[in-house]
């Protein structure tokens, strides 16, 4: 396994323009990690001309990227609105090959709208997925679904995705920390499917109680699994981000190193 960190685990200072996607990724480097998740969110624009420097960035500190991340949602009532949502999609897999990213992170949805059932929903999300696939295989890149609420709220409703989507560039983004219960569960489930893993430091339980999560356990489990790609931190905990993030690198690059 490689260990990463997404962007997104600094998305206050990011936001705020108190770091620099160039200072997030220099900061990786010095925490001993093997890649960056470059999230969308923050990029200060797509130029070319950025999207190159960001690249270099990572190559001078000897970083892989080993991801990039755009909103998209594939569950809007209104059929031009999802076939924008699918242009949107492939115009990041273009970001992502300019990135030389081989992993772009989609969701299902953002969300059920109401009035609709969820079958209704899934069927319009799997649609949109189909519709980019081909793309992404074209260009390389692999459209990786992140278990997020609502249509991968949990390992059956994301399986289905699994099922009805068959391409080498499809899987999941597994992220444990995202169902309310059963987490290992979950977990062990979906690591055969997964092409990535997110790492946040806690999750909630069915009655809305935080929880450390245990990733001597999760580790054992994506071994188990064979997985040997980037397990990237995504934290979302209380304590300020330049604190815990480090401290969770030195905690999993130990357990990362113990199982080698």
């Amino acid at each position: 396994m490689r260990l990463s960190c997404a962007a997104y685990s600094f998305r206050e200072a990011l936001t705020k323009r108190e770091m620099s996607l160039s200072e997030f990724i220099r900061l990786c480097a010095e925490l001993g990690l093997d890649g960056v998740e470059l999230t969308g969110y923050y990029f200060p624009d797509t130029n070319r001309a950025t999207l190159n420097a960001l690249k270099r960035e990572c190559f001078r500190y000897g970083l892989a990227v080993s991801g990039t991340a755009t909103r998209n949602h594939f569950t809007h009532p209104d059929a031009d609105f999802r076939k924008a949502q699918v242009e949107h999609v492939k115009q990041w897999v273009d970001i992502a090959v300019a990135l030389g990213a081989p992993m772009l992170r989609i969701f299902a949805d953002q969300g059920i709208p109401q009035g609709y059932l969820e079958a209704q929903a899934y069927d319009w999300s799997r649609a949109c997925i189909e519709q980019a696939l081909p793309y992404a295989e074209a260009q390389g890149v692999v459209l990786a679904l992140e278990t997020h609420w609502g249509l991968t709220a949990d390992a059956e409703r994301t399986l289905r995705f699994v099922r009805d989507l068959k391409s080498d560039y499809f899987g999941i983004l597994l992220d444990g920390a995202n169902t309310r219960e059963n987490h290992y569960e979950m977990i062990e489930k979906l690591a055969p499917y997964a092409v990535s893993v997110h790492a946040k430091t806690h999750s909630r339980n069915a009655r809305d109680e935080f929880f450390e999560l245990d990733y001597e356990r999760i580790f054992r489990i994506l071994r188990a699994a064979n997985f040997k790609g980037y397990v990237a931190i995504e934290y979302e905990h209380t304590e300020p981000a330049m604190p815990a993030v480090s401290r969770f690198a030195k905690r999993l690059l130990a357990l990362r190193n113990r199982g080698r």
